[in-house]
């Protein structure tokens, strides 16, 4: 084996991290601008999941937390769920995109694969709020674990699943060799 063995994953590794390194960077800056005023994503994905509860019969408000950078989603005055700014999706968007970056392709295929990507994780992030909605609602002792761990999978399998299509839609299928 010599270096240029190595040199696909390594390439991979190196723009991976770097527009992981850069856009986090960047974010974490805007952030920290904001002090303790929620950020625009986050106002932006609790008031859509507060439509969403709307819509379906529910009644909740998206509201800023008066006391620190978060929304709360609240039916009448009771306090649903705080919405931090961890829980808009952008992290998630952030990972996605560097993969599909480092990955590479042509260009065509990443102007409409992206956006699409984006779309569907904020999709599964809508679905993910809301459903934490409806458990901190009725089944408050199951909220932490579904929280921290089953969404978390959810969203993350969906991430992996928009992976996989992008290497199919890029290599196609491997034929295995035996």
């Amino acid at each position: 084996m010599n270096f240029s063995d190595f040199k696909p994953a390594l390439r991979f590794l190196l723009i991976f991290l770097s527009v992981y390194f850069v856009l986090n960077l960047v974010y974490g800056i805007w952030i920290e601008t904001l002090g303790s005023r929620p950020d625009a994503a986050t106002q932006w994905v609790s008031t859509q999941s507060a439509a969403i509860v709307r819509a379906m019969g529910g009644q909740a408000q998206a509201i800023p937390n008066p006391d620190g950078p978060t929304i709360r989603v609240v039916s009448g005055d009771r306090i649903i769920l705080n919405v931090f700014e961890g829980c808009n999706g952008v992290n998630v968007f952030i990972v996605f995109l560097a993969f599909v970056l480092a990955f590479g392709g042509s260009l065509k295929k990443m102007l409409w694969f992206i956006p699409l990507g984006i779309v569907v994780i904020h999709i599964f992030n809508l679905l993910r709020i809301l459903l934490l909605y409806v458990l901190s609602s009725n089944h408050s002792t199951y909220f932490y674990y579904f929280h921290k761990y089953f969404f978390t999978a959810v969203i993350y399998l969906a991430v992996f699943f928009l992976w996989w299509l992008w290497i199919i839609l890029n290599h196609g299928k491997r034929e295995e060799t035996g």
